[in-house]
């Protein structure tokens, strides 16, 4: 059974459905009935045509579901009249479906969901597994975002910038549950790069192969978190590195910078350095300029600081991080480090000890914890 090969199906499916008539919502539930169906089924008789297998049976599915809807007699005599069942012309509806999830009357979360669900292909249990919550939560929250997108035309125009943070938030979310949402949403990027020619795209899915290329080197053999400065660069993937930096080569050559190729350039330069000592960090800080300058982003801010600090001394990180609110998310782990680095051990513990209470991950907790243990049992020594 090929998991692989429904899913990338999908979005083009529910554009067959839409074109004739379906709106996007009834499209949407009966092509997941026909993966349901298509997963029984195709194990003991694969079809030749495996699109226009699902075509057919979403088709009827929908027919089905319209039929059982007393409320929408008129719409079933509309829809009968419809072509024949079959994958019938060929239209590529993936780029709009992207739009379409990403819709700006949608939360971050249900365009998220949305997106998974439509133009990934996964079902509501692997979404719901993948964000820890319960399926009847996700489904709720699927349901909501159908609806609200349900009377938009299918043929807008969407926002690039839009579905490339939606793209980004699936990838921040690392994985769990029996879908790797990082892998899933490199997937999804390069569908999404195969069908626009956008600089932007392509700086996004190189931020995404380097940074997924350092993965098998981010934790230890305990599940401890390992910091980019101590991980084992025999572990990174080099063949995502020289892919991602190829993709951001080509990208950077059009001249036209985003955000995201700012990012992947940052990474590119983690990446090209055989030890932490190599790095190139008067670069980088040159990296975070433009990256401030394009978005004025206060977490961009916020590691520029910690750039500036490897860059020109701890003190001048120090002084980078004073301008900054303290309120900001990973603040006072920055602190901690910095100060740690500018030889002051006692005032690094007390801050890696606060930041350790609001750390908003489990390993990043266990690791700040241990950061001020182990000064702490210096300062005791």
């Amino acid at each position: 059974m090929d998991d692989a090969l429904l899913r990338t199906l999908t979005p083009s499916v529910i554009g067959v459905l839409v074109r004739r008539g379906a709106d996007f919502a009834a499209a949407e539930d009966a092509v997941q009935d026909a993966l349901v169906e298509a997963v029984r089924v195709w194990p003991e008789d694969p079809p030749k045509d495996p699109k226009g297998w699902l075509v057919t049976v979403a088709w009827r599915k929908f027919l089905d579901a319209a039929r059982a809807d007393t409320s929408r007699r008129v719409r079933e005599v509309r829809v009968e009249a419809e072509p024949s069942p079959g994958p019938g012309e060929e239209v590529d509806d993936t780029l709009q479906l992207y739009f379409l999830c990403a819709h700006p009357a949608l939360t971050p979360a249900s365009a998220v969901a949305l997106t998974l669900r439509a133009v990934g292909g996964l079902t509501t249990r692997q979404i719901a597994q993948a964000y820890l919550v319960p399926e009847a939560t996700m489904a709720q929250r699927i349901s909501r975002a159908k609806r609200t997108v349900s009377g938009v035309r299918f043929d807008q125009p969407g926002d690039v910038a839009t579905v490339l943070r939606v793209l980004y938030l699936v990838f921040n979310e690392g994985y769990s549950g029996d879908v790797d949402l990082a892998e899933e949403a490199i997937r999804l990027t390069r569908q999404l790069a195969a069908r626009i020619d956008h600089e932007e795209v392509a700086g996004l899915l190189a931020l995404m192969l380097l940074h997924h290329a350092r993965r098998p080197a981010r934790t230890g053999p305990d599940g401890r978190l390992v910091p980019l400065a101590e991980q084992d660069r025999r572990l990174w993937n080099t063949r995502l590195i020289a892919e991602g930096v190829d993709v951001l080569q080509a990208a950077l050559a059009r001249d036209r910078l985003g955000e995201f190729q700012a990012q992947a350039a940052i990474a590119a330069l983690h990446a090209d350095a055989r030890t932490a000592d190599e790095t190139d960090w008067v670069q980088i800080v040159e990296w975070y300029d433009e990256l401030v300058r394009l978005t004025d982003s206060p977490v961009a801010r916020l590691n520029r600081a910690v750039a500036v600090g490897e860059a020109d001394g701890p003190r001048a990180g120090l002084a980078a991080l004073a301008e900054l609110d303290p309120a900001l998310p990973r603040h006072t782990a920055v602190a901690a480090y910095l100060h740690e680095r500018d030889g002051d051990p006692a005032t690094a513990a007390r801050l890696y000890a606060e930041a350790a209470r609001s750390a908003p991950s489990l390993p990043e907790r266990d690791h700040l914890t241990r950061q001020a243990a182990r000064l702490n049992t210096r300062l005791r020594g």
